[in-house]
C-alpha cells in the first residue's frame, strides 16, 4: 500500500472540514439583500484606502456621523431597512462618546444599549426613524472602528 503524501492528507482534511462545518458561499436565511457592490480596498494593516462612498438617499438626513467616518457599504433590505457600514479612525472611546452625546442633541433616544471592551451597540429612535447602531474596534487599523447603522422609517 503507498503511504498518502502530506499533501493529499491536508486536502482531505480541508474538504472534510468544510463537509461538516457547512460551508456555503451565502448565509442561510439571510432575505433577500441589495447591497451596493463596492468593498473599500485596505492596507496590510487593514485600514480603508479607497474614498468614502456618499451616504445613501434614505438615510436620515439629522443622524449624527462621526467626522472622517468612511462608508465602506451601502445595503437596502427588505422593509424599508437600510445598513449603512463606516470606519471612522478617532478610537473607540472617542466614537462612543461621540455617539453617547451627538444622537441625543439631534433628538434621538438610545436604548437597551451595552458597553464591552473592544464593542458596543444601542437601539435608537425619533419620531420619524427607528435603529440601532454597532461599534467594533478594527484589530488591523490603529485607531480605527467600525461603526454600522441600521435605520428604517418609524410606520
Amino acid at each position: 500500500m503507498k503511504p498518502f503524501t502530506p499533501a493529499a492528507v491536508l486536502v482531505g482534511a480541508f474538504l472534510g472540514l468544510a463537509a461538516v462545518t457547512g460551508c456555503s458561499p451565502a448565509p442561510r436565511n439571510a432575505g433577500p439583500v441589495r447591497a451596493t457592490p463596492f468593498t473599500a480596498a485596505s492596507t496590510p494593516g487593514g485600514c480603508p484606502t479607497a474614498a468614502s462612498l456618499p451616504l445613501p438617499k434614505g438615510f436620515p438626513a439629522d443622524l449624527p456621523v462621526p467626522e472622517g467616518a468612511v462608508v465602506t457599504s451601502v445595503e437596502h433590505r427588505t422593509g424599508g431597512r437600510l445598513i449603512v457600514a463606516t470606519v471612522v479612525r478617532s478610537g473607540f472611546d472617542a466614537t462612543l462618546a461621540f455617539l453617547h452625546k451627538q444622537l441625543p442633541e439631534a433628538g434621538y433616544t438610545l436604548k437597551d444599549g451595552e458597553v464591552e471592551k473592544d464593542d458596543a451597540e444601542s437601539d435608537f429612535s425619533s419620531a420619524t426613524v427607528r435603529g440601532r447602531w454597532t461599534l467594533r474596534k478594527m484589530p488591523d487599523c490603529e485607531g480605527g472602528v467600525y461603526v454600522t447603522y441600521l435605520t428604517s422609517a418609524v410606520s
